[in-house]
């Protein structure tokens, strides 16, 4: 019976978190094993890995969800969940309304941590009506 070998990790998948100088760029992890893309993971959730590779994502993506959400503050905040090309899911912010963000909407990366909450900022690059069997969500 012949033994499955472990694929053997190089020094860059064993590096830490890194960040660009100029703070505009978002890193992501991608497993080695199965090539499943994670955000900020331990290991794979698909297959256990620990062996993560860390790679810069493009900074596109589509908003999943959206919010307005009045706490404690005399103005609304966005909250949103926002899935990038690569695969991998993170929460953040839209700049703009807090307000009426179309699901589906298409949005780029600003900054990968703001000063306040230490989550990505990123902006609408088209603003178009929602498809009717779209729903916002916002809560007030």
């Amino acid at each position: 019976m012949e033994q499955t070998r472990r694929p053997t990790p190089d020094s860059t998948t064993r590096s830490t978190w890194a960040h660009d100088p100029g703070a505009t760029r978002l890193y992501f992890q991608r497993c080695t094993w199965c090539g499943i893309a994670l955000y900020h993971r331990l290991l794979c959730p698909v297959c256990q890995n620990t062996d993560l590779r860390i790679e810069p994502s493009g900074g596109t993506g589509t908003v999943r969800f959206s919010r307005a959400i009045l706490s404690r503050s005399p103005s609304a905040r966005n909250e949103s969940l926002i899935e990038l090309a690569e695969g991998f899911v993170v929460r953040g912010r839209i700049m703009g309304p807090s307000v009426g963000i179309p699901l589906g909407a298409r949005v780029r990366l600003v900054t990968p941590s703001d000063t306040v909450r230490k989550e990505p900022v990123f902006r609408l690059l088209d603003v178009q009506p929602p498809s009717p069997d779209i729903r916002l969500h916002a809560t007030l």
